[in-house]
């Protein structure tokens, strides 16, 4: 009996040192991909299609080829969790003044110098510690905080690709929404089966020239400009646009950005302009000058967008007019909501319709 107790302790502790006893890491095979000869596998998510060797990662760092076989290794680990106020997205034109889960996972399949969420954007999932938490358990988190819709959002939800559509499926059967805040560097095929499930988005359109996103991004320009007319026909949505002083802040970039948006999606669709403040590895650079921002608001009113905001400057151009009769719909004071005028997505003083989302 006694050698018996000492073998059963033996299995115990050899279990627990080798990490059997924990929760088994959950591998979720990626669900585009092609594979190759002698084991290589070729990543067919974004633009990038990474051609990947055995036991390595594609670029967003999260993607590995384990025996000849793509595998995400980021599903069920987001890095973050949290609440915040829609606005923050930012989204105006989708349910204002409601709370919004927002979760991230480590990854981005862009490598900009100036990404303002480096630390998690830029980390490999060896670098951080995270809990394994089930797209049933993300339903629960977001019922629990009442919130009515689920952000994927801070780092590129693009890398985390099955985790946010298996979350998106699962909400949208609970009635929950679900907002996708992306660089827009995704192939076609996967954007037309995860916008399915995905009710509204904040697309980053980081400049309107090659030169830029070669120069500052490890991207092309024309796959974020596809994902935005894709999008135009499918959800609701948003543009934001950081503004970076001598880099893409040209009046003549700017006209030929608002011109485009206009001929190929809406007037109605709402610009951000946001404010570069120095980070990552654009340091050397001041922030964005409010006259640039200013300016880049008049150009855009001339080419007739009929919503555009100015973002991480406080109180400056983040209210909302009706196009028609010019009256304040919503009173904002940051991403605080202080009087909402549209009902039943038309303007209260003169009926017109508001672009976006207000009630169910």
């Amino acid at each position: 009996m006694k050698k018996l107790i000492y073998i059963v302790a033996f299995i115990i502790f050899f279990i627990f040192v080798l990490g059997i006893g924990k929760k088994a890491e959950v591998l979720r095979e990626a669900s585009f991909y092609t594979q190759l000869k002698n084991n290589f596998v070729r990543c067919d998510l974004c633009p990038n299609n990474c051609v990947i060797k055995e036991n390595a990662f594609g670029d967003c760092r999260v993607r590995q080829n384990i025996d000849g076989k793509l595998y995400s290794v980021v599903y069920g680990y987001p890095v973050s969790i949290h609440v915040d106020p829609i606005e923050k997205k930012p989204l105006y034109h989708f349910f204002p003044g409601t709370k919004i889960l927002s979760i991230a996972t480590v990854g981005c399949n862009l490598r900009c110098n100036f990404c303002q969420n480096w630390t998690i954007s830029q980390s490999s999932p060896a670098e951080v510690k995270t809990n394994y938490t089930t797209p049933e358990e993300i339903i629960a988190i977001c019922k629990k905080y009442n919130c009515k819709s689920i952000a994927f959002t801070y780092t590129e939800p693009t890398v985390f690709y099955e985790y946010m559509f298996d979350i998106a499926k699962l909400a949208k059967e609970e009635g929950i929404y679900t907002v996708w805040v992306t660089c827009g560097y995704i192939n076609e095929t996967p954007l037309r089966e995860l916008i399915k499930y995905i009710d509204a988005a904040n697309i980053d359109l980081k400049g309107f020239s090659d030169e830029f996103y070669h120069t500052y991004t490890t991207g092309e320009l024309q796959p974020v400009l596809n994902t935005i007319k894709i999008a135009q026909d499918n959800m609701i949505f948003e543009i934001t646009n950081l503004i970076i002083p001598n880099a893409n802040d040209s009046p003549q970039l700017i006209h030929s950005m608002c011109s485009w948006i206009r001929e190929n999606t809406s007037k109605d669709i709402p610009l951000h302009f946001s404010r570069f403040f120095p980070n990552y590895k654009l340091k050397n650079k001041s922030p964005t000058p409010l006259k640039t921002l200013h300016k880049a608001y008049e150009i855009a009113k001339r080419e007739s967008l009929h919503y555009v905001y100015i973002g991480n400057v406080g109180e400056i151009a983040e209210d909302t007019f009706c196009p028609y009769c010019g009256k304040k719909l919503i009173d904002r004071q940051g991403y605080y909501i202080k009087k909402i005028r549209i009902k039943d997505g038309r303007c209260s003083f003169c009926n017109h319709e508001i672009y976006g989302k207000y009630n169910d």
